[in-house]
């Protein structure tokens, strides 16, 4: 009789550990996706998704998995037509850091393009599907001109500038000869850096990779004849090389970085700001781009 006391507090710290352990569970499972208990090691998973256009959280869930003595390896999951130059060479360097102390594996889904593939070449192995889209190694800038529809509405535009070429990429004038040299010379040597980038990144002479740098996109089957990828495989199939690398045994658990968003009117508040940023940013197309345009 006296044991029973004793049994039901166990069974009841047993029944709360049980709770928790639930909990943890489910909050993991929400919060970072995961596909399996988040204990022992693993594969860390960052997407890579739509127009880059900030570098920030990717970073952040880079470096996470890079700190974190569990994820022994990183699939890349890329679904991007690439971006801004600035976060799209952030990202590749991250990553390059990144494969220097652990495995890194790319899965490109539909598209992996332009910066899309820029991101992915330092990584160990890229997986591209047979007719995803890749390549487009390129820069590019596009300006419009509203000159003229101002000048039919009966509105002009004066400008006070410090020097010749400040407004240089303005709507409001049309572009010189002067200015179309200058801003060819800052694509020409934006673009010899991707082309470096990704001799690197994939071991291919310059001259070869400067042959296939002339902004055409290639199917996956067509990417991996060229040497631009690796192997045709989708996710589940980088998922299990990246573990394979690692040496992982048996079947690859799988982790995503957690999501932070905060109070649900503060989320949705600034998923709406930063959307119309995003949409106005790719409609108005200003800035250096690693973007294939053919994704809308």
């Amino acid at each position: 009789m006296k044991k029973r006391p004793f049994l039901m507090a166990l069974a009841l710290l047993g029944a709360i550990f049980l709770f928790f352990l639930v909990l943890i569970y489910l909050l993991a499972g929400f919060m970072g996706r995961t596909t399996s208990f988040p204990l022992g090691e693993k594969v860390g998973v960052v997407e890579v998704l739509g127009v880059i256009t900030s570098s920030k959280k990717t970073i952040e869930h880079l470096n996470q998995f890079k700190k974190d003595d569990s994820v022994k390896a990183i699939v890349l999951r890329i679904e991007s037509p690439g971006g801004g130059v600035g976060p799209s060479q952030e990202i590749h360097d991250e990553v390059r850091k990144l494969a220097e102390v652990k495995p890194v594996v790319v899965s490109m889904g539909s598209v992996g393009a332009s910066g899309g593939y820029y991101v992915a070449v330092p990584a160990r192995r890229i997986f591209a599907n047979a007719g995803t889209i890749t390549g487009s190694i390129g820069v590019i800038m596009e300006f419009t001109s509203v000159q003229e529809l101002l000048g039919k509405i009966g509105l002009s535009s004066q400008v006070v500038k410090s020097g010749q070429h400040k407004d240089i990429g303005s709507p409001l004038r049309e572009m010189t000869e002067e200015d179309r040299t200058i801003l060819q010379g800052v694509i020409d040597d934006v673009h010899v850096q991707f082309v470096h980038a990704v001799a690197e990144g994939r071991g291919l002479p310059v001259e070869e990779v400067a042959s296939l740098a002339d902004g055409r996109i290639f199917t996956g089957r067509q990417a991996m004849e060229a040497g631009l990828v690796d192997d045709l495989g989708n996710m589940q199939d980088a998922v299990v090389a990246a573990a394979e690398y690692a040496g992982l045994d048996g079947e690859p658990r799988i982790v995503y970085p957690p999501k932070d968003k905060g109070e649900v009117l503060e989320y949705f508040i600034q998923e709406a700001v930063s959307g119309f940023g995003r949409g106005l940013q790719e409609r108005t197309g200003t800035g250096l781009q690693f973007l294939w345009p053919g994704v809308e």
